[in-house]
Parts: C-alpha cells; sequence; structure tokens
C-alpha cells in the first residue's frame, strides 16, 4: 500500500515528529508509514484522515493503483 502522507505533511510544514504528536504514535511509526514499512491500523487510518481532513480512500491506496491527486 502507498500513501500521501508524506506530501500531505509537507504542505502543512509539520515535521514527522509533530504529525506523531498529532496523531499520538512515535515519529518512528510516522517515518514507517510514510516509507511503506507499516500499513495502518483501522483506528490509526481513521485519525489520520481526521488530521489531514480527508476521506481513508484519499489517503492510501493499494500498489496497483496509482495515488490520486487532489
Amino acid at each position: 500500500m502507498h500513501n500521501r502522507l508524506r506530501e500531505l505533511r509537507a504542505a502543512r510544514r509539520w515535521s514527522q515528529a509533530d504529525l506523531a504528536d498529532r496523531l499520538g504514535v512515535s515519529r518512528q511509526t510516522v517515518n514507517a508509514l510514510e516509507t511503506g514499512r507499516y500499513d495502518p491500523s483501522l483506528p490509526l487510518a481513521f485519525k489520520i484522515a481526521a488530521v489531514f481532513d480527508q476521506p481513508i480512500e484519499g489517503l492510501f491506496f493499494p500498489d496497483d493503483e496509482p495515488a490520486a491527486q487532489p
């Protein structure tokens, strides 16, 4: 699965630590999410969607589907 987290985080000028604080996770978790080494649990995916005010399907994409641009 790939995602738009890095792009959305950078657009807000947040560091990985800033996003981690907002989500209640470690900076390492944010890094793993952004690099695709970790897929979020459903509760975490909902938190991420709320933080970015985006639907989950606008943030996460299967590996065989290109990321949609807003």
